[in-house]
């Protein structure tokens, strides 16, 4: 059972791995489209934006980063109630990039 949950929560966490990614793929483009909107208007409501996908960009570095860290160096909690943390991570992850998503897509329309 042991050796089960490892390799689940292994697969979890690189699950999240990829899906940070692709919040970083999307926060960097919508950083940019902020950029050339704030380059043009100078508002405080762009530099807002900046600031938010900043934020997150960075977040989701750190995250990824510390994630990668805990998959290579094996740091990973082997019972039944760390696989429910990472699933929540997880969980939490797909909703961010659904949540993204949207604001991409709304942002470049």
């Amino acid at each position: 059972m042991m050796i089960e949950l490892a390799f689940l929560n292994r697969i979890i966490l690189l699950a999240a791995i990829v899906v940070g990614i692709a919040n970083v793929g999307l926060l960097s483009g919508l950083f940019y489209f902020y950029w050339n909107s704030f380059k043009q208007l100078k508002s405080k409501f762009t530099t807002g934006l900046l600031y938010f996908a900043l934020i997150l960009l960075v977040q989701n570095i750190l995250a990824i980063m510390a994630l990668a860290v805990f998959l290579i160096m094996g740091i990973e909690i082997h019972e039944l109630g760390g696989t429910e943390i990472y699933s929540i991570l997880l969980l939490v992850t797909i909703a961010q990039v659904v949540a993204l998503t949207i604001l991409f897509k709304i942002t470049w329309d």
